[in-house]
């Protein structure tokens, strides 16, 4: 399946694509960042799970730059929902005691609702990664 619909799959650089995808994890942590410091309650926590799945996303292409939009964006659900659901055992909470770090990870508590959030993410993510590829793939010639 072609990376981007109307596009061969060697159309875009593998290294275009990694910049793109680096840029857009770095934007991404930027926006949870600014999202915790400008709200509180449930914007800057659901908001914080779907920009969760949309950095998986970005890692994933980061990984696998040929990846396709659909596959990246059920990737870093399928990951998000894995660690949701980790969260149901005891061993999450312990290691979340012992590093800020791994817990903003992997979390600590399971919560129903952020599967849905997740989704918002993906959702998001998929249509941000379908736009992007004809911007990608356009070749700068010179000025114009």
């Amino acid at each position: 399946m072609p990376l981007l619909p109307g596009l061969n799959s060697h159309a875009v650089e593998p290294t275009r694509i990694r910049l793109a995808a680096a840029g857009a994890a770095v934007v991404t942590v930027g926006a949870g960042l600014g999202l915790r410091a400008v709200a509180t309650g449930s914007l800057a926590k659901y908001g914080g799970d779907a920009l969760y799945t949309v950095l998986l996303l970005a890692l994933v292409v980061l990984v696998a730059p040929r990846v396709t939009p659909l596959t990246a964006a059920g990737s870093a659900l399928a990951i998000s929902w894995g660690v949701e659901f980790l969260q149901l055992s005891e061993m999450t909470a312990e290691l979340s005691q012992h590093s800020p770090v791994t817990r903003l990870v992997l979390g600590s508590t399971f919560n129903p609702p952020d599967l849905f959030w997740y989704a918002v993410g993906a959702g998001a993510g998929w249509l941000v990664h379908t736009a992007a590829g004809p911007c990608l793939a356009r070749r700068h010639t010179g000025p114009s």
